[in-house]
């Protein structure tokens, strides 16, 4: 009799779970349909792929820590990040293509378009969304993105396996949804030079190479007492501001480039690199991490003025940079980094800021 029960109960629990894949399976093919653009819970996506007809394509990945890794090297601007996963959550249907312009549309979009394909967490047993078995990654949509509507109010779209492009828009949304669909790995890396607060800092060097006896390393001891360090003689300096010395670390906690010069020529970028720096960063972490920019002035554009009203020579804005040695230059702002390259001068305490 008990063997019988047994069995019973695991026929049972196994018509259950049959009878839910089936409804289950059933909800796909509605998730499927060729007007199901957006996804309810983006927690879950895990990656995403976004590629057009010139061959360029970002790969964006969720990492284990919930952080976005762009094409599998670099930090992502969490900007960037946040606006794309509201996109996602927020696209809805707004018409179908008029039967009299779904051949052009179609035509257009096949010469120009975004592929985008979204993976997300998935179970393959989920019961009432209480008992969660088996998590698999699974590709769940893939569209593509075309131009925006003469009016600017939608953005026309084809889920993959469809003949039926829909306008689709973000509801209270006006514009073109389409450019927040860059394949372009510059749109989406993060401009973050540094961003480190001082308790996670031990040491920051500060090199000049036209006037290296500006040049010093502060070192943190114990997030109140400090020693700075003459990289010129290599001497102690024993009258300095704290003050000043806590200020310029805490300036570290959110310095930001203003973009990658991935258009330069690689001729171009051996020849500064072939110079010495004008300047150079180095700032070590409390986990012994090494974090490098090296920065470069650059020739002055045609009809820059300096002070005086001449051509300038140099350029009075921004500067080339190299973080960490990286494939690509970036441009800085002086505007931004003048601060973080205080001479050796400016802590002494009876020096003037």
């Amino acid at each position: 009799m008990k063997k019988y029960r047994a069995s019973l109960i695991l026929l049972a629990v196994l018509t259950l779970v049959a009878t839910f894949l089936l409804i289950k399976n059933s909800g796909g093919t509605f998730r499927k349909k060729d007007n199901s653009f957006a996804i309810s819970d983006t927690s879950s996506v895990t990656k995403f792929f976004l590629s057009d007809k010139n061959n360029n394509s970002v790969t964006l990945t969720r990492s284990a820590n919930g952080t976005w890794i762009l094409n599998g090297k670099y930090e992502v601007n969490p900007t960037m990040i946040e606006v794309m996963l509201n996109t996602f959550i927020s696209i809805q249907p707004k018409a179908p293509i008029a039967r009299g312009t779904r051949n052009t549309i179609i035509r257009m979009m096949a010469g120009k378009s975004v592929k985008a394909e979204i993976y997300q967490r998935v179970y393959r047993i989920n019961i009432f969304d209480k008992v969660k078995l088996f998590p698999h990654e699974k590709l769940t949509r893939t569209y593509y993105v075309g131009d925006p509507t003469m009016d600017n109010s939608g953005t026309f779209m084809l889920m993959e396996g469809s003949e039926n492009p829909y306008i689709v828009n973000i509801p209270g949304f006006r514009g073109f949804v389409g450019s927040r669909y860059s394949v372009m790995e510059g749109d989406w890396r993060s401009h973050s030079v540094f961003s480190i607060r001082v308790p996670e800092i031990q040491s920051v060097s500060v090199s000049f190479s036209e006037r290296p006896q500006h040049s010093y390393r502060i070192t943190n001891q114990n997030d109140e007492k400090f020693t700075i360090t003459s990289l010129f003689d290599n001497k102690d300096i024993a009258n300095f501001d704290t003050t000043k010395v806590v200020g310029f670390l805490s300036m570290f906690r959110n310095l930001n480039y203003e973009r990658v010069l991935d258009e330069m020529k690689a001729t171009k970028r051996d020849s500064i690199l072939s110079i010495p720096p004008t300047n150079e960063i180095v700032l070590v972490d409390k986990l012994g991490k090494t974090h490098s920019l090296k920065m470069w002035k650059r020739k002055a554009d045609i009809g820059q003025l300096d002070l005086d009203g001449n051509q300038a020579v140099w350029d009075l804005e921004r500067m080339y940079a190299l973080m960490n040695n990286s494939e690509f230059m970036v441009s800085l702002q002086y505007f931004s980094f003048n601060d973080v390259l205080a001479p050796l001068p400016w802590f002494v305490s009876d020096a003037k800021p």
